[in-house]
């Protein structure tokens, strides 16, 4: 009967055929009387628990199969819950931190036309706050040597130029119209990845980058607000942030220093822009200009406190959307992700409509809505036939190599496919 109760399938096997013995023996009138003696010692053996236990084995060996397999726990469930909402949760603060940034961001352009200054300004908004987290321990601080640094320039100078090129056309023209360039995004991406790192993608992912120029295309034949700085500068952002991703790939793919998680990549990419976005500024937009924009901007009504409260704004947006992006996106799969990614695309272009009241043609909302719907089948495409691809296979990445693709608007772009 011990036999009959034990885990191992060979036990349970010896179990059936010794009780199915014993119920020949002991209850066939046919049966001879010496195999009975002769089986009786053996019987007697096995005697080591109640006789019950085995009729209970053997009457319903499935039921006891089924009963072995675990219910969930209420707590299982509710952890589950939990973690829906706080994923939820990351994805509502990342939409509205975005929302939130395109607004300010644009508020403060348009008092005060200095894309160059501003771009720098919003570098600097966050290194405070990450810095206050470094000193009180809140967060580990990073620890990387000269090499490291080193390794990181490349990418940061990308980063740098992403959102140099976001800033300025958001500047010069309606943040509506600089999201639809924007979503043209995978187009570049995949030129430049089959270009530079011989990636090779399935055909019909390269179908779907059909819809993506013809609705770019269209958005921009009769766009009310289009200018050329807003168009060439939104595919300048698109060209450094495809090729800030390959440098990451290339460049990163064992990771870099200590403590360099999402965030802290993040942080230090951001304190290495504002290094090179210094001299630029100065360059580009010297002192005496941004305080004779400053001066313009007070003699057309706005005050000094609304212009400060403008640019810290933005840039304390800037970096919290970006920091929370990391969070929302590394919760989900690639497709939830691309979704996620299309989505928070037309909201903003919806906010910012209309918070701006910008007109927008007939044809530019169909090429709009055509070119948005291209870049989910972009993203799902690339994720979906991803194994029957014969493209550039990638040594895997570390979290924090990962985490450099997926800066500020490349979210799309590489992380379906890393």
């Amino acid at each position: 009967c011990a036999l009959g109760c034990a885990p191992m399938l060979y036990s349970k096997a010896v179990a059936v055929a010794l009780c199915g013995l014993c119920a020949v023996h002991g209850f066939s009138p046919a049966a001879p009387m010496t195999s009975r003696v002769a089986f009786a010692p053996a019987a007697r053996s096995l005697r080591v628990a109640p006789l019950p236990a085995l009729r209970k084995c053997a009457v319903m060996p499935m039921m006891q199969e089924a009963a072995a397999v675990p219910e969930p726990e209420p707590e299982a469930k509710q952890d589950g819950i939990m973690e829906t909402l706080t994923t939820a949760s990351f994805f509502a603060l990342w939409y509205l931190f975005n929302i939130g940034y395109n607004i300010y961001n644009k508020k403060a352009l348009n008092a005060l036309p200095i894309p160059y200054t501003m771009a720098a300004l919003q570098l600097l908004v966050g290194i405070p706050y990450v810095g206050l987290l470094w000193l009180t321990g809140l967060r580990k601080a990073p620890k990387l040597s000269t090499d490291n640094v080193k390794t990181l320039i490349p990418v940061s100078l990308g980063h740098l130029g992403t959102h140099i090129g976001a800033v300025v056309s958001l500047g010069a023209g309606a943040v509506s119209f600089t999201h639809i360039i924007k979503a043209s995004e995978p187009v570049v991406s995949a030129g430049l990845s089959a270009l530079l790192l011989g990636a090779v993608y399935h055909p019909i992912t390269y179908l779907t980058l059909l819809p993506i120029v013809g609705g770019v295309a269209l958005a921009s034949l009769k766009e009310l607000s289009f200018t050329w700085v807003g168009f060439i500068a939104a595919m300048g952002s698109n060209f450094a942030s495809a090729l800030r991703g390959i440098l990451a790939k290339k460049t990163m793919g064992g990771g870099v220093g200590e403590n360099m998680d999402e965030a802290n990549l993040y942080a230090v990419l951001t304190i290495l822009a504002f290094i090179f976005m210094v001299p630029i500024s100065l360059l580009l937009e010297p002192p005496a200009a941004v305080a004779s924009a400053i001066s313009a901007a007070t003699g057309a009504g706005f005050t000094k406190g609304y212009l400060t409260k403008m640019s810290i704004l933005a840039g304390a947006f800037y970096y919290l959307y970006n920091e929370v992006a990391f969070l929302a996106l590394g919760r989900v799969n690639p497709v939830t992700h691309a979704v996620g990614n299309t989505i928070k695309r037309v909201v903003i272009i919806i906010a910012s409509v209309i918070a701006f009241k910008t007109p927008i043609s007939t044809l530019g909302i169909i090429g709009s809505t055509i070119a948005i719907i291209g870049t989910l089948l972009y993203s799902l495409a690339k994720s979906k036939l991803a194994e029957r691809s014969a493209r550039w296979r990638a040594p895997r990445l570390s979290c924090g190599a990962l985490a450099a693709t997926m800066l500020v608007c490349t979210t799309e772009v590489d992380c379906a496919t890393i």
